[in-house]
């Protein structure tokens, strides 16, 4: 729901706001919009100098990762999500605009920050340009072998602002994806900008009841800390761990339910790919257990989580109900229609799991800025690294 106001203006500030427009293909509204959110970004960044840390949030989504980063006692000085829908929910909740196409950013303009944290998207990469460099004794480097990624974008901001630290996430896959070659080129990548990277796939179901894998990929700066650095995702489920029945709703709309058409339709398809010894079909969530992975189709037909009901079809689960499931907090604005909003927690990341990650990296950042007493036989020598 929006609200309408009118504003006088100057000639000659109309004349520019409109030429401003021109150039960047926005409309007026929305040039106004994001003027305003963005005095108000500045207003509450002067509230926020008690942060331990500042990170930036790319690829942001719908900003989970931001959730989980402010959780751990940061201060999000910057973002990045260009799916106009994506946007208005992250605007919703957060108050202000996130930036549009990252690939046309200048990274010098970006704030400085401690943690950049990036959900980015996986793209293959050309290598036959890289093997042949190679090949003929010549250097590459990244910008040769990730130019036209958005990978590429993660890369150019690490190297011209240095961050601390980094925290990428990515679908369980990256590692195969093009038979390992993406995955070595990114691992490349990070190594050249000189951070010490760590990596490792991790299960959403230590924090809620969704079985959800994904790589998550965390570096420190080698020209700040020397190689000491330490990690190893030692992370601290919840306990108890949720189960399905802990994030369903009461009095659930009958909308939810499905057709008799779409049920005996997924009810023969599961049949027809049993019969083929395959393991295609629906999924009836377990009420005290944890369910298949949320997926950005399921607005399609909700077929990898159905939740059984007593006399009736079983139904999808409600958009409040996936934001559950990915760990959002109930005061989380769901501005969006229903299949946008499954779309966008389907793409989403596990918030509490990100949490707990990010908790473990600034207690690395802690770890190697803190000073360090070696002992000896007779003396304590205090010693800064």
């Amino acid at each position: 729901m929006s609200k309408q106001i009118h504003i006088r203006l100057e000639d000659s500030v109309y004349d520019a706001l409109s030429e401003y427009t021109v150039g960047t293909g926005q409309s007026v509204q929305d040039c106004v919009s994001g003027a305003l959110l963005q005095m108000l970004k500045r207003q509450k960044s002067d509230s926020n100098e008690d942060a331990s840390f500042t990170f930036i949030d790319l690829f942001a989504g719908i900003g989970g990762m931001r959730i989980a980063f402010e959780g751990a006692g940061g201060h999000c000085v910057y973002s990045s999500e260009w799916n106009k829908y994506s946007q208005q929910t992250y605007r919703t909740n957060f108050g202000e605009q996130p930036e549009g196409d990252i690939t046309q950013v200048d990274a010098d303009s970006i704030p400085d920050h401690d943690i950049l944290v990036a959900g980015f998207p996986c793209q293959p990469f050309s290598i036959a340009g890289v093997s042949k460099k190679q090949s003929l004794g010549r250097a590459t480097g990244f910008e040769d072998k990730t130019q036209g990624t958005l990978f590429f974008d993660v890369c150019r901001i690490l190297k011209a602002k240095r961050p601390k630290a980094f925290m990428l996430e990515n679908v369980k896959n990256l590692c195969s994806h093009d038979k390992g070659r993406t995955f070595k080129v990114i691992l490349e990548s990070l190594e050249e900008l000189d951070y010490q990277v760590f990596y490792k796939i991790m299960d959403g179901q230590n924090f809620v009841p969704q079985h959800r894998e994904r790589i998550l990929i965390v570096g420190f700066d080698r020209k700040r800390y020397g190689r000491d650095c330490r990690f190893d995702f030692h992370i601290t489920p919840a306990d108890p761990k949720p189960v399905m029945r802990d994030i369903l709703e009461e009095n659930v709309s009958e909308k939810y339910t499905l057709s008799d058409k779409l049920w005996q339709y997924l009810q023969n398809y599961a049949a027809k790919h049993k019969a083929a010894g395959n393991g295609f079909g629906y999924g009836i969530a377990p009420l005290d257990g944890v369910s298949r992975t949320l997926s950005a189709r399921y607005y399609k037909d909700g077929s990898e989580i159905l939740i059984e009901q007593s006399g009736k079809n079983p139904r999808r689960l409600t958009p409040r109900e996936c934001a559950r499931l990915q760990g959002f907090p109930d005061d989380f604005k769901i501005p969006v229609s229903d299949t946008q909003a499954y779309r966008q927690f389907g793409n989403s990341v596990v918030v509490p799991l990100m949490e707990n990650v990010a908790q473990l990296i600034i207690k690395e950042i802690e770890r190697l800025e803190s000073p360090v007493v070696i002992q000896t036989e007779k003396i304590s020598v205090r010693e800064v690294v």
